[in-house]
């Protein structure tokens, strides 16, 4: 039952209760900040529900939902089949938290299971885990994963890995000791000599991406036996659509793979919810962050699935956990499983295909373009780098208008690659999209 104080004395006595003698209650907000604090706490007139929703969509419609994207940059606009949304939805799945309790959790276990059954799967490695947040907290859950097996601290990290996913590694990690040491930015492919100068006896992991963040294909078969002769491990990030064609990294000999699952059956978003995968070799299972569901048999004797591993969890190891990940992502894990169920070994390959094959489409035809330069170092997925003769914000910019999302801007994050434009074809992209493209690309640059 909670008590107002509706007299002058009464709130005397309530603030002198607290430490406040004088009777002034802006002294609660000491610790905050004068440029943080409201202004004022006059808020406006209540409305009714009715003018709440109108108002809301009121606001929603000045979204323009009409864009055509060619944004990749690590998140990707595949089609998505609806039986993802509604088997996703049912109650029994959205409304299930962590099935900490085996005899009321069949469903979501098995789901949970069959989704690392399906990334064993699609990387070729032997054990997969669930519940990782995005890409990024994976990289990051990869690196302490790699440093408690070696017990060294230096990783090594290509500049084509996901800035993004960078920065949030070294966020994580700047009150930790470790030393990380970046392999330069080149053209295509990884540095193989600047790594070969890098890699000693202290290093712990290396991390690498394929394919990279500007498109890049990559064999890292040989950089990654060079890393074992020194007692390192491989950290490789992937793009799972991109799987459907290209290499394992299981082939290449990883140990651990990471990667973000958006592009699994999870729409585009203002900031997710993403999904974190992780994978490595069975050897290696003590030591990722679960948790993992393993199948088993009951007394009687029939099939069952439970929490085999929780070691991240607090509750569990508490200072000995591996990390204190703890929300349950087995939400998003579902709709890639799903996804993955229905589009199956075939519809996967299918999906890559067509990816790898517009995107060369779309190449050929900017390419035409007077002053713009389509990067060919190497081979590419769906994704390739443009070198435009102006600054591609303000194409960007003019392609907007136009009802285009013409790519990402490499100058962000790599204040060297000013006039680099990053565009992603998926799938999802027809002909006449990529022909239209090309045409307000040519205009925007020259007109």
């Amino acid at each position: 039952m909670s008590y107002v104080a509706n007299t002058k004395e009464e709130k005397s006595e309530m603030l002198k209760a607290v430490g406040i003698n004088d009777g002034n209650i802006d002294r609660l907000f000491d610790d905050i900040p004068k440029s943080l604090r409201a202004k004022s706490f006059a808020l406006p007139k209540g409305k009714s529900e009715y003018e709440v929703t109108r108002d809301i969509k009121k606001l929603s419609s000045r979204n323009n939902t009409g864009l055509i994207s060619f944004l990749g940059a690590g998140y990707y606009d595949h089609f998505i089949p609806e039986a993802v949304n509604a088997l996703a939805a049912r109650s029994e799945f959205y409304t299930a938290y962590t099935p900490y309790q085996p005899e009321a959790s069949q469903g979501t276990l098995q789901a949970i299971y069959e989704y690392q059954s399906s990334i064993c799967r699609l990387t070729g490695m032997g054990a997969a885990n669930a519940s990782l947040y995005d890409g990024s907290t994976a990289l990051y859950e990869a690196c302490m994963m790699a440093i408690r097996i070696t017990g060294k601290n230096k990783i090594l990290s290509d500049m084509s890995v996901n800035p993004i996913h960078r920065k949030i590694l070294y966020s994580y990690t700047g009150n930790l000791s470790i030393e990380f040491k970046e392999i330069p930015l080149v053209h295509g492919q990884s540095d193989r000599k600047t790594i070969d100068e890098y890699l000693d006896d202290n290093t712990a992991a290396i991390i690498l991406q394929n394919p990279n963040f500007f498109g890049a294909i990559d064999d890292f078969t040989d950089i990654i036996k060079k890393c074992h002769d020194k007692g390192a491990l491989a950290i490789v990030s992937v793009y799972p659509i991109s799987l459907g064609l290209l290499k394992t990294p299981a082939e290449m000999g990883a140990d651990i793979v990471v990667g973000e699952g958006q592009s699994l059956g999870m729409p585009l978003s203002f900031g997710g919810p993403y999904l974190g995968i992780m994978a490595t070799t069975k050897e290696y299972v003590r030591k990722m962050p679960g948790r993992i569901v393993g199948a088993t048999t009951d007394t009687d004797g029939k099939r069952g699935f439970v929490l085999t591993l929780q070691t991240r969890e607090q509750h569990i190891r508490r200072e000995k956990a591996t990390s204190n990940i703890c929300s349950n992502e087995a939400l998003c894990a579902l709709r890639a499983v799903i996804y993955l169920s229905i589009m199956g070994k075939e519809g996967l390959k299918e999906v890559a295909g067509l990816c790898f094959k517009k995107a060369e489409y779309a190449k050929n035809i900017i390419g035409k373009i007077k002053g713009v330069e389509v990067k060919r170092s190497s081979p590419t997925f769906n994704e390739f780098t443009l070198n435009l003769p102006k600054d591609p914000e303000e194409i960007i910019q003019k392609m907007l208008a136009k009802g285009f999302i013409a790519g990402f801007p490499a100058g962000r994050h790599y204040p060297d690659l000013k006039n680099y434009m990053i565009v992603a074809v998926t799938e999802k992209h027809s002909k006449e999209e990529i022909d239209k493209y090309a045409k307000e690309l040519e205009s925007a640059l020259w007109s």
